[in-house]
């Protein structure tokens, strides 16, 4: 072939030997084995059990999940993995690893001869998925109303796998505290079925539990995107409740508005659960006009000046809080019940009205202004706990910055942001693979890696440790992966892999 702008041509490479893009993804397969999901997957989701041939639920899972870890945005990149014939060898490794000489035989039989593929086709992947559909459910919809499909044993079996994956954490960075951001996220779809937002979108808002200290999805319900975010969130929360190791002993809870609710914060507050008891809590509170009002009667003398802390100073910032004599008459209590504190926050208004114009648009944030003039954007808190109201403040605000940003990742950075199907069941399946692969890029930045990979984004893990190119031999009776020994990954997936085997492990 002729060459191009620069002085190259390009020939097929017709050596034997298997060539990958993803080396880097070996240690993501060892971990993947290492925490048990392919038996968790073949256990627990049960599509497949009792099926003599063809791939298994956790030969599934593992594509779905390299698919995600590797950029794939729809299930027709399955054919670009395919093609990695290296990626293939160690695949086909992983799905043998721990099997006893009988469960490898029968593994082998399942089809029947020779095996075509290492992953399945695009098509056998819809139809996998088309099995987490409830077509008896979707017919129990009532047009214009809220409404959340039964949970299917599969999509439960999915939420077990990614139980074990918690679990794996666990055990390798024990916590006894977990602190819970739950939080809905909208993902936009352009699918007929998909329901129209309050965003004025159509799309999707599965509601989210995030666990702060291990940086992980606890638990992901998939809804339709006319569920209002608040909309059943006690239940959500006790479902991840039942899904923390045996080993935490204490949950706290932060939530944006939508879980401004009665009924939540009296199961929080007076110790409910059986399991945890109290769970102290700080969510942020509708600003209603009583609010406002209890607001209004605060003087100079109640507001503090709220600081941040940069480079190891302390700076003031333009933002004030107060606590606040108010308790609506939906959370009053019996005498001797949890109390409640309301803390406010008030922020300078920058924007100055246009003169001229009466009647301007109403801001999208509330405000109060005071007998001054002064105009201030208004926030307020509700917690059960006693901590001062600056250090409240700012834990509560760390839920932006941990769970808000998983969002960007999930419909970004993986596979979470285009749904594949016009049926939820299929997108509810879509959704939790895609929450498996999250926890697994998760753990492995911060157990496995460390250092200054903990909090990197994707982008840069594919750049610097995935996309690594290598070629796969067989050399003395062993495959041998050779990797550019002057490439910065040839180092970081040798320290990975002696990590991945010293992990401790957990039955599924």
């Amino acid at each position: 072939m002729a060459q191009g702008v620069l002085p190259f041509q390009i020939e097929g490479e017709s050596d034997k030997s298997r060539a990958t893009s993803y080396a880097g993804l070996l240690p993501f397969i060892e971990l993947i084995v290492r925490a048990g999901l392919l038996r968790a997957a073949d256990e627990r989701v049960g599509i497949r059990a009792g099926v003599d041939q063809g791939f298994t639920d956790g030969q599934f899972l593992l594509g779905l999940c390299l698919l995600n870890l590797t950029g794939g945005a729809g299930i027709a990149d399955l054919d670009v993995l395919e093609s990695d014939e290296g990626l293939g060898a160690m695949v086909r490794s992983a799905e043998l690893s721990g099997l006893t000489g009988r469960e490898r035989r029968a593994f082998k039989r399942r089809f029947h001869g020779a095996r075509m593929r290492t992953f399945p086709s695009p098509t056998a992947a819809f139809r996998y998925l088309d099995e987490f559909h409830d077509v008896e459910g979707e017919r129990r919809r009532v047009e214009g109303a809220a409404y959340i499909p039964p949970t299917t044993d599969p999509l439960r079996g999915l939420r077990q796998v990614n139980a074990a994956l918690i679990r794996q954490a666990q055990l390798q960075s024990p916590r006894s505290v977990a602190t819970l951001d739950q939080d809905a996220t909208l993902v936009e779809a352009a699918k007929r079925e998909a329901k129209w937002s309050y965003k004025g979108f159509a799309g999707y808002q599965p509601l989210n539990v995030y666990w702060a200290e291990q940086e992980m999805l606890l638990h992901s319900e998939f809804r339709d995107g006319n569920v209002p975010a608040g909309f059943e969130q006690l239940r959500v929360l006790r479902e991840s409740l039942s899904y923390l190791p045996a080993s935490v002993t204490k949950v706290r809870l932060r939530s944006d508005s939508a879980g401004y609710q009665a009924e939540l914060l009296r199961y929080c507050a007076e110790g409910k659960d059986e399991r945890f008891g109290v769970i102290d809590f700080a969510v942020a509170s509708d600003v209603t006009a009583e609010f406002k009002a209890a607001v209004a009667q605060l003087g100079p003398g109640d507001w503090h000046r709220l600081h941040r802390t940069v480079d190891g100073k302390r700076k003031e910032t333009d933002q004030e809080w107060a606590e606040v004599c108010f308790v609506p008459n939906s959370l009053s209590t019996r005498k001797g019940g949890p109390t409640y504190r309301f803390l406010a926050i008030r922020e300078p208004l920058e924007q100055l009205d246009l003169p001229g114009i009466e009647n301007q648009r109403e801001l999208p944030f509330p405000t109060i202004e005071t007998e001054t003039g002064a105009r201030f954007k208004l926030f307020g808190v509700v917690t059960n706990m006693t901590t001062p109201g600056e250090e409240l403040v700012w834990w509560h605000r760390e839920r932006c910055g941990r769970s808000e940003a998983a969002h960007a990742i999930m419909k970004e950075d993986l596979a979470g942001g285009r749904m594949p199907s016009g049926k939820f069941g299929v997108n509810a399946a879509w959704w939790a693979m895609m929450i498996v692969s999250y926890n697994v890029a998760a753990l492995m930045r911060r157990v496995v890696l460390g250092g200054s990979w903990t909090h990197k984004r994707m982008k840069a893990v594919r750049f610097g440790l995935i996309n690594v190119a290598a070629r796969l031999v067989r050399h003395a009776g062993a495959t041998v992966m050779r990797v550019c020994a002057r490439h910065p990954a040839f180092q970081l997936l040798l320290d990975a892999r002696l990590r991945i085997l010293a992990l401790a492990q957990t039955p599924t």
